[in-house]
Formats: C-alpha cells, sequence, structure tokens
C-alpha cells in the first residue's frame, strides 16, 4: 500500500479485531521504529513518521481512550498532516529530559529551536519547516517538549538522498543546541521508502 494515501475510518481496526492483534502489532511497529529513530545530542530524539506509524497511533488511542466513531475522525483529522506527501520527510522531535526540573529549564531557553533544523545530503541543506498548526513557542521563549517538523525535498534531493552511499545528516543549529547526527545505512533505506517513485 501507497505510504502517502490518506487515513479513512475503514483502515481503523475495531476493537476486537485490534485487542486480537495488538501484541503482534505493537512488536513489529518497535522494530520497525527502531530504524526511523534518531537521537540528536543527549536530550532530543527525533521520530520520522509515515502511514503505518500514524496508523498504528491512532490505532492504540482509539483502542486506550475507547472514544468510539467520534474519536477516530477526530484522531485522523489531528494527524493527517503528518503522513508524508511522497516528496517530504516528517518528524515528531521529543526532548527526552526525566527530570522535570532539568526539562522545564532546558524548554525554557530553546525556544524557536523546532526553526533550526536541517538534513544534509551531500552537502545540500533541506530546512526543516515546523507545522504551523498551533505555535510550539511562547512569546516568553519556552518551547513545547513534542515538535512536528517537515523536510520538503525536490527531485534531484530525493534522487540524492535514495542514492548517495555517504552519511545523511541531522542538524539542530540553535544558539543553546548545536548537534548534529548522520544516519546509519539502515535508516536511509528505510526513510526512502517514505519518498513516492
Amino acid at each position: 500500500m501507497s505510504q502517502n494515501k490518506p487515513i479513512n475510518e475503514s483502515d481503523i481496526l475495531n476493537r476486537d479485531e485490534y485487542k486480537a492483534q495488538r501484541k503482534n502489532l505493537r512488536e513489529k511497529m518497535v522494530l520497525r521504529k527502531k530504524n526511523r529513530r534518531l537521537d540528536i545530542g543527549p536530550y532530543i530524539t527525533i521520530y520520522f513518521e509515515n502511514r503505518d506509524t500514524i496508523l498504528h497511533q491512532i490505532n492504540e488511542m482509539v483502542y486506550i481512550e475507547n472514544g468510539g466513531d467520534e474519536q477516530i475522525k477526530d484522531e485522523i483529522l489531528a494527524y493527517k498532516s503528518l503522513i508524508p506527501n511522497g516528496k517530504e520527510l516528517v518528524a515528531t522531535l521529543m526532548v527526552e529530559i526525566d527530570s522535570p526540573k532539568k526539562r522545564a529549564d532546558f524548554l525554557g531557553k530553546m525556544g524557536g529551536f523546532e526553526e533550526n533544523l536541517d538534513v544534509i545530503v551531500n552537502n545540500k541543506v533541506i530546512k526543516g519547516i515546523p507545522e504551523s498548526d498551533v505555535e510550539r513557542t511562547t512569546a516568553e521563549g519556552k518551547a513545547s517538549s513534542v515538535q512536528f517538523v517537515h523536510f520538503e525535498f525536490d527531485e534531484e534531493s530525493i534522487n540524492e538522498f535514495k542514492s548517495t552511499n555517504k552519511g545523511v545528516a541531522i542538524t539542530i543549529n540553535h544558539k543553546d543546541y548545536k548537534h548534529s547526527t548522520v544516519m546509519n545505512k539502515e535508516t536511509k533505506d528505510e526513510l526512502s521508502k517514505d519518498f513516492s517513485t
């Protein structure tokens, strides 16, 4: 199935079906997500989304919260922009610090970091574009601990991403947090599937 196809209500498993398959589906998703996850520096983890990860997330939320048809509609609407359109990578960024005080201190100085992400392919920079649904940095400069960022590629960049033997890097270049991570081959191959051919 195309990774760019929208999710419909008929794609969501009913409660009994999901309950019967949940353990198996979750185990498969853990393995799949392993190659869709990168740590950028000590505190920020990036998870690249696709149709399968979003479908799994919606199934989980509907199962746990048991909100029925109305919740299914709401979740599909809330998550639809996080399914890559075939010419982009879409990422969820999470600040992962166990200590509440340390996390609050860190977020207090990280305002705007979601606007300072780049994917670098053979020295070509693809700038991250934050999800525009809601402002995720307050007027006081405090960042949200969860951010959603799109990386829009042109055809040339897609081809380079798929074919390069060099590492593809992802960087955060914020005044208080400058870190870069190079994707391994497994991650690059997995994310290449997000581009429609």
